[in-house]
Protein backbone atom coordinates (compact mmCIF):
# COMPACT_ATOMS: atom_id res chain seq x y z
CA UNK A 1 0.00 0.00 0.00
CA UNK A 2 1.46 2.88 -1.00
CA UNK A 3 -0.55 5.88 0.92
CA UNK A 4 -2.46 5.72 4.28
CA UNK A 5 -5.52 7.54 2.51
CA UNK A 6 -6.26 4.56 0.76
CA UNK A 7 -6.45 2.41 3.94
CA UNK A 8 -10.10 1.73 5.39
CA UNK A 9 -9.32 2.19 9.26
CA UNK A 10 -11.40 0.31 11.60
CA UNK A 11 -11.34 1.49 15.78
CA UNK A 12 -11.33 -1.08 18.09
CA UNK A 13 -15.05 -1.67 19.53
CA UNK A 14 -13.02 -1.82 23.08
CA UNK A 15 -12.28 2.25 22.67
CA UNK A 16 -13.04 4.80 24.88
CA UNK A 17 -15.47 7.49 23.57
CA UNK A 18 -13.09 10.07 25.46
CA UNK A 19 -10.48 9.19 22.58
CA UNK A 20 -6.87 9.12 23.00
CA UNK A 21 -6.26 5.44 23.85
CA UNK A 22 -7.62 3.30 20.65
CA UNK A 23 -6.16 1.41 18.61
CA UNK A 24 -7.22 1.43 14.72
CA UNK A 25 -6.84 -1.12 12.55
CA UNK A 26 -6.68 -1.52 8.39
CA UNK A 27 -6.34 -4.91 6.88
CA UNK A 28 -5.20 -5.62 3.19
CA UNK A 29 -4.88 -9.13 1.81
CA UNK A 30 -0.46 -9.03 2.47
CA UNK A 31 -0.95 -7.10 5.39
CA UNK A 32 -2.04 -5.53 8.42
CA UNK A 33 -1.71 -2.07 9.33
CA UNK A 34 -1.79 -0.60 12.98
CA UNK A 35 -1.89 2.67 14.56
CA UNK A 36 -2.57 4.58 17.29
CA UNK A 37 -6.08 7.14 16.63
CA UNK A 38 -4.21 10.02 17.97
CA UNK A 39 -1.89 10.29 15.08
CA UNK A 40 -4.82 9.09 12.36
CA UNK A 41 -4.66 12.85 10.96
CA UNK A 42 -1.01 13.06 10.27
CA UNK A 43 -0.53 10.41 7.31
CA UNK A 44 3.01 10.74 7.75
CA UNK A 45 3.11 9.61 11.50
CA UNK A 46 4.16 5.76 11.26
CA UNK A 47 2.51 2.59 11.95
CA UNK A 48 3.09 -1.11 12.27
CA UNK A 49 2.59 -3.60 9.73
CA UNK A 50 2.54 -7.12 9.97
CA UNK A 51 1.65 -9.97 7.78
CA UNK A 52 -1.58 -11.76 8.36
CA UNK A 53 -0.25 -14.63 9.65
CA UNK A 54 1.66 -12.48 12.73
CA UNK A 55 -1.74 -11.11 13.07
CA UNK A 56 -4.20 -14.18 13.92
CA UNK A 57 -1.30 -15.60 15.52
CA UNK A 58 -1.14 -12.24 17.96
CA UNK A 59 -5.03 -12.18 18.33
CA UNK A 60 -5.16 -15.89 19.07
CA UNK A 61 -2.29 -15.25 21.91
Amino acid sequence: MSSDTALQWVKSSYSGSEGGQCVEVATHPTAIHIRDSKTAADTDTPHITVAPTAWSAFLAW
